[in-house]
Protein backbone atom coordinates (compact mmCIF):
# COMPACT_ATOMS: atom_id res chain seq x y z
CA UNK A 1 0.00 0.00 0.00
CA UNK A 2 1.49 3.53 0.99
CA UNK A 3 5.26 2.40 1.99
CA UNK A 4 7.91 1.04 -0.20
CA UNK A 5 7.83 -2.25 1.48
CA UNK A 6 4.29 -3.80 3.25
CA UNK A 7 4.58 -6.91 4.67
CA UNK A 8 1.07 -7.36 3.02
CA UNK A 9 -0.53 -5.48 0.31
CA UNK A 10 -3.93 -6.43 0.12
CA UNK A 11 -4.74 -7.57 -3.75
CA UNK A 12 -8.08 -5.85 -3.15
CA UNK A 13 -11.25 -6.16 -5.29
CA UNK A 14 -11.59 -6.60 -9.03
CA UNK A 15 -13.36 -3.22 -9.40
CA UNK A 16 -11.08 -2.28 -12.64
CA UNK A 17 -14.14 -1.31 -14.54
CA UNK A 18 -15.47 0.99 -11.48
CA UNK A 19 -12.08 2.63 -11.06
CA UNK A 20 -11.21 3.28 -14.47
CA UNK A 21 -14.55 5.12 -14.49
CA UNK A 22 -13.32 7.22 -11.15
CA UNK A 23 -10.25 8.15 -13.62
CA UNK A 24 -12.88 9.76 -15.93
CA UNK A 25 -14.47 11.93 -13.28
CA UNK A 26 -12.28 15.17 -14.17
CA UNK A 27 -15.01 17.69 -13.88
CA UNK A 28 -15.16 18.46 -10.60
CA UNK A 29 -12.76 17.03 -7.57
CA UNK A 30 -13.74 14.61 -5.64
CA UNK A 31 -14.27 15.47 -2.27
CA UNK A 32 -12.77 12.26 0.66
CA UNK A 33 -15.55 10.75 2.61
CA UNK A 34 -13.62 10.55 5.50
CA UNK A 35 -11.29 12.82 7.84
CA UNK A 36 -7.26 12.32 7.44
CA UNK A 37 -6.03 12.58 10.92
CA UNK A 38 -2.02 13.55 11.36
CA UNK A 39 0.08 10.56 13.13
CA UNK A 40 2.11 10.74 16.30
CA UNK A 41 4.98 8.23 16.38
CA UNK A 42 6.33 6.96 19.19
CA UNK A 43 10.29 6.59 20.25
CA UNK A 44 11.15 3.21 21.06
CA UNK A 45 14.50 3.95 22.27
CA UNK A 46 14.36 8.28 22.98
CA UNK A 47 17.64 9.04 21.05
CA UNK A 48 19.53 12.60 22.72
CA UNK A 49 17.35 15.11 20.84
CA UNK A 50 19.59 16.95 18.13
CA UNK A 51 18.71 20.13 16.36
CA UNK A 52 16.04 20.49 14.12
CA UNK A 53 17.31 20.14 10.73
CA UNK A 54 15.00 20.64 7.36
CA UNK A 55 15.86 17.21 6.55
CA UNK A 56 14.52 15.90 9.94
CA UNK A 57 11.40 18.08 9.46
CA UNK A 58 10.73 17.21 5.72
CA UNK A 59 10.64 13.71 7.37
CA UNK A 60 7.93 14.30 9.92
CA UNK A 61 5.91 15.80 7.35
CA UNK A 62 6.60 12.47 5.00
CA UNK A 63 5.78 10.34 8.72
CA UNK A 64 2.54 12.26 8.81
CA UNK A 65 1.35 12.31 5.42
CA UNK A 66 1.80 8.44 5.17
CA UNK A 67 0.04 7.71 8.47
CA UNK A 68 -2.66 10.02 7.31
CA UNK A 69 -3.37 8.21 4.75
CA UNK A 70 -4.30 5.00 6.66
CA UNK A 71 -6.70 7.14 9.20
CA UNK A 72 -3.53 8.68 10.97
CA UNK A 73 -2.53 7.11 14.92
CA UNK A 74 -5.18 4.83 16.29
CA UNK A 75 -4.89 5.57 20.28
CA UNK A 76 -4.91 2.44 22.34
CA UNK A 77 -2.50 2.99 25.19
CA UNK A 78 -2.41 -0.93 25.81
CA UNK A 79 -1.53 -1.80 22.43
CA UNK A 80 1.06 1.09 22.31
CA UNK A 81 2.81 -0.20 25.63
CA UNK A 82 2.54 -4.09 23.90
CA UNK A 83 4.21 -3.10 20.73
CA UNK A 84 6.79 -0.87 22.24
CA UNK A 85 8.12 -3.92 24.29
CA UNK A 86 7.47 -6.37 21.19
CA UNK A 87 9.84 -3.82 19.40
CA UNK A 88 12.46 -3.21 22.61
CA UNK A 89 13.03 -6.99 22.14
CA UNK A 90 13.08 -6.91 18.18
CA UNK A 91 15.83 -4.17 18.07
CA UNK A 92 18.20 -5.72 20.43
CA UNK A 93 18.43 -9.16 18.79
CA UNK A 94 18.27 -7.28 15.03
CA UNK A 95 21.95 -6.88 13.03
CA UNK A 96 21.79 -3.49 13.87
CA UNK A 97 20.98 -3.10 17.33
CA UNK A 98 22.03 0.57 17.48
CA UNK A 99 19.76 1.69 15.36
CA UNK A 100 16.74 4.11 16.49
CA UNK A 101 13.29 2.29 15.64
CA UNK A 102 9.72 4.48 16.04
CA UNK A 103 6.84 2.32 15.89
CA UNK A 104 2.92 4.12 14.89
CA UNK A 105 -0.44 2.22 15.44
CA UNK A 106 -2.26 3.20 12.26
CA UNK A 107 -6.34 3.91 12.65
CA UNK A 108 -7.03 1.42 9.50
CA UNK A 109 -9.16 -2.21 9.22
CA UNK A 110 -7.14 -2.73 6.49
CA UNK A 111 -4.17 -5.38 7.11
CA UNK A 112 -0.86 -3.78 6.55
CA UNK A 113 2.53 -3.03 7.76
CA UNK A 114 5.22 -1.00 6.58
CA UNK A 115 8.58 0.64 7.22
CA UNK A 116 10.61 3.62 6.22
CA UNK A 117 14.24 3.46 5.76
CA UNK A 118 14.57 6.19 9.09
CA UNK A 119 13.34 3.17 11.12
CA UNK A 120 9.90 4.06 11.44
CA UNK A 121 7.74 1.37 11.35
CA UNK A 122 3.82 1.04 11.01
CA UNK A 123 1.45 -1.26 11.67
CA UNK A 124 -2.73 -1.17 11.22
CA UNK A 125 -5.13 -2.35 14.08
CA UNK A 126 -6.39 -5.29 11.29
CA UNK A 127 -3.15 -6.41 11.34
CA UNK A 128 -3.26 -6.83 15.21
CA UNK A 129 -6.94 -8.09 15.02
CA UNK A 130 -5.92 -10.89 12.39
CA UNK A 131 -2.82 -11.95 14.31
CA UNK A 132 -3.37 -14.54 17.13
CA UNK A 133 -0.60 -14.37 19.66
CA UNK A 134 3.05 -12.15 19.80
CA UNK A 135 4.89 -14.12 17.87
CA UNK A 136 2.97 -13.79 14.33
CA UNK A 137 2.65 -9.59 15.58
CA UNK A 138 6.58 -10.08 16.29
CA UNK A 139 7.24 -11.64 13.17
CA UNK A 140 5.41 -8.66 10.90
CA UNK A 141 7.67 -6.46 13.26
CA UNK A 142 11.06 -8.18 12.15
CA UNK A 143 10.17 -8.43 8.69
CA UNK A 144 9.40 -4.67 8.84
CA UNK A 145 13.05 -4.15 10.30
CA UNK A 146 15.16 -6.13 8.65
CA UNK A 147 14.10 -4.13 5.62
CA UNK A 148 15.38 -1.33 7.17
CA UNK A 149 18.65 -2.93 8.39
CA UNK A 150 19.06 -4.47 4.89
CA UNK A 151 19.28 -0.58 3.49
CA UNK A 152 16.38 -2.25 0.88
CA UNK A 153 14.54 1.11 -0.05
CA UNK A 154 18.03 2.83 -1.09
CA UNK A 155 19.09 -0.89 -3.21
CA UNK A 156 15.81 -0.33 -5.02
CA UNK A 157 16.35 3.17 -5.69
CA UNK A 158 19.91 2.60 -6.98
CA UNK A 159 18.99 -0.07 -9.10
CA UNK A 160 15.79 1.80 -10.67
CA UNK A 161 18.32 5.30 -11.48
CA UNK A 162 20.72 2.73 -13.45
CA UNK A 163 17.61 1.30 -15.08
CA UNK A 164 16.66 4.84 -16.21
CA UNK A 165 19.85 5.60 -17.03
CA UNK A 166 20.35 2.86 -19.26
CA UNK A 167 16.87 3.48 -21.02
CA UNK A 168 17.92 6.80 -22.05
CA UNK A 169 21.15 5.47 -23.52
CA UNK A 170 19.25 3.31 -25.21
CA UNK A 171 16.65 5.41 -26.83
CA UNK A 172 19.14 8.16 -27.77
CA UNK A 173 21.46 5.67 -29.48
CA UNK A 174 19.78 2.53 -30.28
CA UNK A 175 16.28 3.69 -31.24
CA UNK A 176 12.59 3.24 -29.51
CA UNK A 177 13.00 -0.52 -29.87
CA UNK A 178 15.95 -0.52 -28.26
CA UNK A 179 15.12 0.92 -25.89
CA UNK A 180 11.45 -0.60 -25.33
CA UNK A 181 13.71 -4.22 -24.62
CA UNK A 182 15.97 -2.66 -21.91
CA UNK A 183 12.48 -1.89 -20.36
CA UNK A 184 11.09 -5.00 -20.75
CA UNK A 185 14.16 -6.60 -19.12
CA UNK A 186 14.38 -4.03 -16.38
CA UNK A 187 11.19 -4.63 -15.41
CA UNK A 188 11.77 -8.46 -15.03
CA UNK A 189 14.74 -7.96 -12.78
CA UNK A 190 12.98 -5.24 -10.41
CA UNK A 191 10.47 -7.52 -10.12
CA UNK A 192 12.88 -10.47 -9.15
CA UNK A 193 15.47 -7.74 -7.23
CA UNK A 194 11.84 -6.54 -5.13
CA UNK A 195 11.01 -10.50 -4.74
CA UNK A 196 14.53 -11.62 -3.27
CA UNK A 197 14.55 -8.79 -1.10
CA UNK A 198 11.21 -9.98 0.27
CA UNK A 199 12.55 -13.61 0.63
CA UNK A 200 15.33 -11.64 2.72
CA UNK A 201 13.42 -10.27 4.70
CA UNK A 202 11.32 -12.74 5.86
CA UNK A 203 14.43 -14.91 6.49
CA UNK A 204 15.76 -12.36 8.56
CA UNK A 205 12.79 -11.46 10.20
CA UNK A 206 12.40 -15.35 11.32
CA UNK A 207 16.02 -15.78 12.52
CA UNK A 208 15.19 -12.45 14.55
CA UNK A 209 12.00 -13.54 16.26
CA UNK A 210 13.41 -17.23 17.43
CA UNK A 211 16.83 -14.76 18.78
CA UNK A 212 14.48 -12.56 20.12
CA UNK A 213 13.22 -15.63 21.99
CA UNK A 214 9.85 -15.63 20.16
CA UNK A 215 8.46 -18.42 18.35
CA UNK A 216 10.25 -18.40 14.77
CA UNK A 217 6.86 -20.64 13.44
CA UNK A 218 4.94 -17.18 14.04
CA UNK A 219 5.61 -15.76 10.36
CA UNK A 220 4.69 -18.88 8.58
CA UNK A 221 1.31 -18.89 10.68
CA UNK A 222 0.47 -14.98 10.08
CA UNK A 223 0.76 -15.74 6.58
CA UNK A 224 -1.64 -18.38 6.75
CA UNK A 225 -3.84 -16.36 8.26
CA UNK A 226 -3.20 -13.65 5.71
CA UNK A 227 -3.99 -16.75 2.76
CA UNK A 228 -7.24 -17.24 4.73
CA UNK A 229 -8.55 -13.75 4.93
CA UNK A 230 -7.72 -13.57 1.39
CA UNK A 231 -10.05 -16.70 0.48
CA UNK A 232 -12.84 -15.44 2.99
CA UNK A 233 -12.62 -12.39 1.07
CA UNK A 234 -13.15 -13.97 -2.35
CA UNK A 235 -15.59 -16.43 -1.08
CA UNK A 236 -18.10 -13.29 0.46
CA UNK A 237 -17.21 -12.07 -3.54
CA UNK A 238 -18.62 -15.22 -4.97
CA UNK A 239 -15.15 -15.98 -6.61
CA UNK A 240 -13.48 -19.37 -6.44
CA UNK A 241 -10.48 -19.71 -3.93
CA UNK A 242 -7.10 -20.46 -4.75
CA UNK A 243 -3.56 -20.34 -4.42
CA UNK A 244 -2.06 -17.13 -5.94
CA UNK A 245 -0.63 -17.86 -9.48
CA UNK A 246 3.32 -16.87 -9.62
CA UNK A 247 4.00 -13.62 -11.88
CA UNK A 248 7.23 -12.73 -13.14
CA UNK A 249 6.27 -8.99 -12.51
CA UNK A 250 5.07 -9.47 -9.46
CA UNK A 251 7.48 -7.56 -6.93
CA UNK A 252 5.80 -10.09 -4.39
CA UNK A 253 6.03 -13.83 -3.95
CA UNK A 254 3.22 -15.43 -3.60
CA UNK A 255 1.91 -16.44 -0.11
CA UNK A 256 2.59 -20.19 -0.43
CA UNK A 257 6.09 -19.75 -1.23
CA UNK A 258 6.95 -17.40 1.59
CA UNK A 259 4.86 -20.07 4.01
CA UNK A 260 6.92 -22.59 2.85
CA UNK A 261 10.50 -20.68 3.39
CA UNK A 262 9.58 -19.36 6.60
CA UNK A 263 8.67 -23.01 7.82
CA UNK A 264 11.93 -23.97 6.21
CA UNK A 265 13.85 -21.36 8.26
CA UNK A 266 12.09 -21.66 11.42
CA UNK A 267 13.28 -25.54 11.37
CA UNK A 268 16.59 -24.93 11.96
CA UNK A 269 15.78 -23.57 15.14
CA UNK A 270 13.72 -26.45 16.15
CA UNK A 271 10.60 -28.43 15.63
CA UNK A 272 7.13 -26.32 16.27
CA UNK A 273 6.46 -25.49 19.87
CA UNK A 274 9.51 -24.01 20.83
CA UNK A 275 9.58 -20.27 21.70
CA UNK A 276 7.35 -18.13 23.31
CA UNK A 277 4.05 -17.59 21.70
CA UNK A 278 2.86 -14.72 24.23
CA UNK A 279 -1.06 -14.83 23.86
CA UNK A 280 -2.01 -13.92 27.05
CA UNK A 281 -0.35 -10.67 26.55
CA UNK A 282 -1.18 -10.28 23.05
CA UNK A 283 -4.99 -10.50 24.08
CA UNK A 284 -4.58 -8.20 26.94
CA UNK A 285 -3.14 -5.71 24.72
CA UNK A 286 -5.72 -5.92 22.17
CA UNK A 287 -8.85 -6.54 24.38
CA UNK A 288 -11.65 -3.74 23.29
CA UNK A 289 -9.84 -2.63 20.13
CA UNK A 290 -12.14 -1.02 17.17
CA UNK A 291 -12.50 -3.54 14.67
CA UNK A 292 -13.41 -2.67 11.23
CA UNK A 293 -14.07 0.35 10.04
CA UNK A 294 -14.04 3.37 12.49
CA UNK A 295 -17.74 5.73 12.13
CA UNK A 296 -16.47 8.22 11.50
CA UNK A 297 -15.19 6.79 8.20
CA UNK A 298 -18.48 5.57 7.53
CA UNK A 299 -19.41 1.72 8.21
CA UNK A 300 -20.37 -1.05 6.33
CA UNK A 301 -22.94 -3.59 7.81
CA UNK A 302 -23.93 -5.84 5.52
CA UNK A 303 -25.38 -4.23 2.56
CA UNK A 304 -25.91 -0.93 4.40
CA UNK A 305 -23.30 1.75 4.50
CA UNK A 306 -24.11 4.34 7.09
CA UNK A 307 -22.21 8.03 7.88
CA UNK A 308 -22.58 9.57 10.68
CA UNK A 309 -20.37 12.31 10.59
CA UNK A 310 -21.75 13.08 7.10
CA UNK A 311 -25.35 11.96 8.20
CA UNK A 312 -26.20 9.74 5.27
CA UNK A 313 -27.01 6.12 4.59
CA UNK A 314 -27.83 3.80 1.60
CA UNK A 315 -28.32 0.04 1.09
CA UNK A 316 -26.63 -1.46 -2.22
CA UNK A 317 -28.54 -4.19 -4.07
CA UNK A 318 -28.87 -7.64 -2.66
CA UNK A 319 -26.18 -9.59 -3.46
CA UNK A 320 -23.57 -7.09 -3.11
CA UNK A 321 -20.20 -7.33 -0.74
CA UNK A 322 -19.20 -3.08 -0.02
CA UNK A 323 -15.50 -2.34 0.53
CA UNK A 324 -15.18 1.42 2.16
CA UNK A 325 -11.83 3.31 1.12
CA UNK A 326 -10.83 6.64 1.76
CA UNK A 327 -12.23 8.31 -1.34
CA UNK A 328 -15.21 5.84 -1.95
CA UNK A 329 -17.61 2.80 -1.40
CA UNK A 330 -16.83 0.46 -3.76
CA UNK A 331 -18.92 -3.08 -4.08
CA UNK A 332 -19.31 -5.92 -6.16
CA UNK A 333 -21.98 -8.38 -6.49
CA UNK A 334 -22.93 -11.07 -9.27
CA UNK A 335 -19.57 -12.41 -8.71
CA UNK A 336 -17.83 -9.79 -10.30
CA UNK A 337 -20.62 -8.98 -12.93
CA UNK A 338 -21.92 -6.05 -10.93
CA UNK A 339 -20.12 -3.27 -9.59
CA UNK A 340 -20.62 -0.04 -8.09
CA UNK A 341 -19.33 3.27 -7.12
CA UNK A 342 -20.36 5.82 -4.09
CA UNK A 343 -18.30 8.98 -3.86
CA UNK A 344 -18.55 12.49 -3.03
CA UNK A 345 -18.01 15.48 -5.92
CA UNK A 346 -17.96 19.47 -6.22
CA UNK A 347 -19.31 20.48 -8.98
CA UNK A 348 -20.05 24.48 -9.80
CA UNK A 349 -23.22 26.35 -7.80
CA UNK A 350 -24.97 27.22 -10.40
CA UNK A 351 -24.72 24.10 -12.08
CA UNK A 352 -27.51 21.44 -12.41
CA UNK A 353 -27.84 17.55 -11.58
CA UNK A 354 -29.15 17.01 -14.75
CA UNK A 355 -25.82 18.96 -16.82
CA UNK A 356 -23.41 17.86 -14.43
CA UNK A 357 -24.89 14.13 -15.38
CA UNK A 358 -24.12 15.49 -19.28
CA UNK A 359 -21.09 17.44 -18.56
CA UNK A 360 -19.10 14.56 -20.12
CA UNK A 361 -17.01 12.77 -17.10
CA UNK A 362 -19.37 9.87 -17.88
CA UNK A 363 -19.87 8.40 -22.15
CA UNK A 364 -22.18 7.16 -23.64
CA UNK A 365 -24.96 9.01 -21.62
CA UNK A 366 -28.44 8.12 -23.06
CA UNK A 367 -30.21 11.54 -23.38
CA UNK A 368 -33.70 9.91 -23.44
CA UNK A 369 -32.99 8.11 -19.71
CA UNK A 370 -31.99 11.75 -18.04
CA UNK A 371 -34.50 12.54 -15.34
CA UNK A 372 -34.78 15.23 -12.22
CA UNK A 373 -35.84 13.41 -9.48
CA UNK A 374 -36.29 13.46 -6.07
CA UNK A 375 -34.66 10.79 -3.63
CA UNK A 376 -36.54 10.86 0.21
CA UNK A 377 -36.98 14.25 -0.32
CA UNK A 378 -33.22 15.34 -1.90
CA UNK A 379 -33.25 16.90 -5.70
CA UNK A 380 -31.49 14.31 -7.94
CA UNK A 381 -30.82 13.47 -11.17
CA UNK A 382 -30.74 9.85 -13.02
CA UNK A 383 -29.63 8.35 -16.25
CA UNK A 384 -28.39 5.44 -17.96
CA UNK A 385 -25.19 5.06 -20.36
CA UNK A 386 -23.60 2.39 -22.10
CA UNK A 387 -19.39 2.17 -22.70
CA UNK A 388 -16.60 -0.31 -22.80
CA UNK A 389 -19.72 -3.72 -23.03
CA UNK A 390 -21.07 -2.25 -19.87
CA UNK A 391 -23.94 -0.76 -18.45
CA UNK A 392 -24.47 1.84 -16.02
CA UNK A 393 -27.06 3.34 -13.95
CA UNK A 394 -25.96 6.76 -12.00
CA UNK A 395 -27.34 9.02 -9.72
CA UNK A 396 -26.30 12.62 -8.46
CA UNK A 397 -28.21 13.59 -4.93
CA UNK A 398 -27.28 16.51 -3.82
CA UNK A 399 -27.43 17.68 -0.31
CA UNK A 400 -26.56 21.25 0.97
CA UNK A 401 -23.52 21.77 -0.73
CA UNK A 402 -22.59 18.41 -1.52
CA UNK A 403 -23.48 16.03 -4.36
CA UNK A 404 -22.74 12.35 -3.90
CA UNK A 405 -22.75 10.28 -7.50
CA UNK A 406 -24.22 6.43 -6.91
CA UNK A 407 -23.19 4.62 -10.04
CA UNK A 408 -23.67 1.45 -10.70
CA UNK A 409 -22.26 -1.10 -13.82
CA UNK A 410 -23.22 -4.51 -14.71
CA UNK A 411 -22.13 -6.62 -17.76
CA UNK A 412 -24.77 -8.71 -17.67
CA UNK A 413 -27.45 -8.60 -20.65
CA UNK A 414 -30.65 -9.22 -18.25
CA UNK A 415 -33.06 -6.11 -17.88
CA UNK A 416 -33.55 -7.18 -14.39
CA UNK A 417 -30.76 -5.13 -13.22
CA UNK A 418 -32.13 -1.70 -13.63
CA UNK A 419 -34.89 -2.02 -10.73
CA UNK A 420 -32.33 -3.41 -8.59
CA UNK A 421 -30.03 -0.05 -9.11
CA UNK A 422 -33.07 2.28 -8.89
CA UNK A 423 -33.95 0.58 -5.74
CA UNK A 424 -30.49 1.39 -4.18
CA UNK A 425 -30.47 4.75 -5.46
CA UNK A 426 -34.10 5.62 -3.45
CA UNK A 427 -32.78 4.03 -0.48
CA UNK A 428 -30.44 6.53 0.06
CA UNK A 429 -31.27 8.79 2.76
CA UNK A 430 -30.04 11.58 5.34
CA UNK A 431 -29.67 10.49 9.08
CA UNK A 432 -31.28 12.29 11.73
CA UNK A 433 -29.14 13.39 14.75
CA UNK A 434 -30.14 10.94 16.84
CA UNK A 435 -29.31 8.26 14.75
CA UNK A 436 -25.92 9.54 13.33
CA UNK A 437 -25.56 9.46 17.75
CA UNK A 438 -26.41 5.29 17.87
CA UNK A 439 -24.08 4.32 15.35
CA UNK A 440 -20.90 3.02 17.14
CA UNK A 441 -17.85 0.92 16.17
CA UNK A 442 -17.65 -2.48 16.24
CA UNK A 443 -15.01 -3.61 18.57
CA UNK A 444 -12.75 -7.05 19.64
CA UNK A 445 -13.87 -8.51 23.09
CA UNK A 446 -11.81 -11.22 24.38
CA UNK A 447 -14.02 -13.88 25.96
CA UNK A 448 -13.66 -17.36 27.80
CA UNK A 449 -14.95 -20.43 26.44
CA UNK A 450 -17.61 -22.01 29.36
CA UNK A 451 -18.11 -25.63 29.82
CA UNK A 452 -20.17 -26.46 26.96
CA UNK A 453 -19.62 -23.40 24.67
CA UNK A 454 -18.51 -24.74 20.97
CA UNK A 455 -16.94 -22.35 17.95
CA UNK A 456 -20.62 -22.31 16.75
CA UNK A 457 -21.87 -20.80 20.19
CA UNK A 458 -19.13 -18.43 20.11
CA UNK A 459 -19.99 -17.53 16.62
CA UNK A 460 -23.76 -16.57 16.85
CA UNK A 461 -22.04 -13.57 19.77
CA UNK A 462 -20.02 -12.34 16.62
CA UNK A 463 -22.19 -8.82 15.46
CA UNK A 464 -20.80 -9.57 11.62
CA UNK A 465 -23.42 -10.34 9.36
CA UNK A 466 -21.76 -12.26 7.09
CA UNK A 467 -20.25 -15.87 7.56
CA UNK A 468 -19.32 -15.10 11.37
CA UNK A 469 -18.71 -18.52 12.12
CA UNK A 470 -15.74 -18.21 9.55
CA UNK A 471 -14.51 -15.14 11.07
CA UNK A 472 -14.56 -16.27 14.14
CA UNK A 473 -12.23 -19.34 13.17
CA UNK A 474 -10.06 -16.83 10.89
CA UNK A 475 -9.52 -14.74 14.04
CA UNK A 476 -8.70 -17.44 16.26
CA UNK A 477 -6.29 -19.58 14.39
CA UNK A 478 -8.93 -22.19 14.70
CA UNK A 479 -10.05 -24.84 11.85
CA UNK A 480 -13.55 -26.00 10.81
CA UNK A 481 -14.28 -28.79 13.62
CA UNK A 482 -12.08 -27.45 16.49
CA UNK A 483 -13.19 -27.55 20.22
CA UNK A 484 -13.05 -25.04 22.31
CA UNK A 485 -11.00 -25.20 25.21
CA UNK A 486 -13.19 -24.43 28.68
CA UNK A 487 -11.63 -21.31 30.23
CA UNK A 488 -9.33 -20.69 27.34
CA UNK A 489 -9.37 -17.10 25.83
CA UNK A 490 -11.24 -16.29 22.24
CA UNK A 491 -11.67 -13.52 20.36
CA UNK A 492 -15.22 -12.33 18.88
CA UNK A 493 -16.31 -9.13 17.81
CA UNK A 494 -19.15 -7.15 19.80
CA UNK A 495 -21.08 -3.82 19.23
Amino acid sequence: MFGRFAFFRPRGLALAGMLALAACASPGPQAPLRPLASAKPVDIVPPQAPKTTGVQTAAALLRGRLAAQFGGEYSWPPAKRYLNGILARLAAASDKPSQVYRVTLLDSPIVNAFALPSGDLYATRGLLALANDSSEVAAVMAHEIAHVTSRHAAKREELKRDDDLFQRVASRFEGPKKAAEVEARSRLSFASFSRQQEFQADRIGVRTIAKAGFDPYGAARFLKALERSAALKASLLGQKAGDEQPDLLSTHPTTPERIDRAVQVARQFGAPGIGSRGRSAYLAAIDGITFGDDPDDGLVAGRTFVHPKLRFAFTAPPGFVLDNYAQAVLGVGGSGADMLRLDKVRIPPGDTLKAYLTSGWMSGVRPASLQSIEVNGLPAAIAKATSGGWSFRFAAIRVGTDVYRLIFATRSASMDQDPRFLASIESFRQLSAEEAANVHPLRLKVVQAAQGDSVESLAERMAIAQKPLDDFLLLNGLKHGARLKPGESYKIVTH
